[in-house]
């Protein structure tokens, strides 16, 4: 299992990023013909992947039912193409140096996180409610721009009401972003809280509580000097 995931890391980042370029071309151009038979054969292929994944992955595990428990995310990326752009998260959570504390780097992770889930989630919304809006009868949301606005609106519960999604896939995407909206915005104010926090420390360590890694650091550390210590 460790081997496959580590081998298939990076092309499936690929694939993702591959995804959010080719989509995003397919419904903003609004592609017909022939380019439009070559947007969905590249997004069927990145979708092959992710499911080709999963099935190894699957066959790999054990228990197969505890694995399916612990990994629905996962599924839900097969399931859901709008979900596969996350992967880009890890991805830049690998990539960027954190500071030197444990708490600090959950912190970025979290951040990056939360950040980046959020616009994703706007770019996604963006998209997906512009594809089943702009040929229907009555839409007001028919082109990206205005798509955009929209979501930023709603994804904040600002809601002016200038644009509204008239059909039930839209109006379903609208639920998803208000929802998601809530979660990830309490995350990021949560994270930069502790951020502040922490700044408003500094200089009183003595005061400041200990995380489990720091705990489990001290210990092995002094694991290490008592071997070490002559007899």
């Amino acid at each position: 299992m460790k081997r496959w995931e580590a081998v298939t890391y990076w092309p499936l980042t690929v694939a993702a990023l591959l995804f959010l370029v080719v989509y995003t071309l397919h419904v903003v151009g609004d592609v017909t013909g022939s380019l439009a038979i070559v947007t969905s054969s590249v997004i069927s292929l990145t979708w092959a992947m992710f499911v080709l994944d999963y099935v190894v992955r699957f066959s790999l595990a054990r228990p197969r039912g505890r694995w399916v428990r612990t990994h629905l995310f996962d599924l839900a990326v097969v399931l859901i193409p709008v979900l596969r752009p996350v992967r880009l998260l890890g991805a830049l959570t690998r990539i960027a140096a954190f500071t030197r504390t444990a708490a600090s780097t959950l912190r970025s992770s979290l951040l990056i996180y939360g950040i980046g889930a959020a616009l994703l989630l706007i770019w996604d919304a963006s998209l997906t409610v512009l594809q089943v809006e702009r040929h229907a009868s009555g839409a007001n949301i028919t082109d990206f721009g205005d798509a955009v606005w929209w979501a930023f609106c709603t994804v904040t519960t600002v809601g002016y009401g200038d644009y509204t999604p008239v059909t039930v896939p839209g109006r379903a995407v609208a639920v998803f972003l208000m929802v998601g909206g809530v979660v990830l915005v309490g995350l990021i104010v949560a994270t930069f809280s502790s951020w502040v926090t922490e700044r408003a420390a500094r200089g009183h360590d003595d005061q400041l509580p200990a995380t489990r890694a720091d705990i489990s650091a001290l210990e092995q550390r002094l694991a290490e000097g008592s071997q070490n210590r002559p007899r």
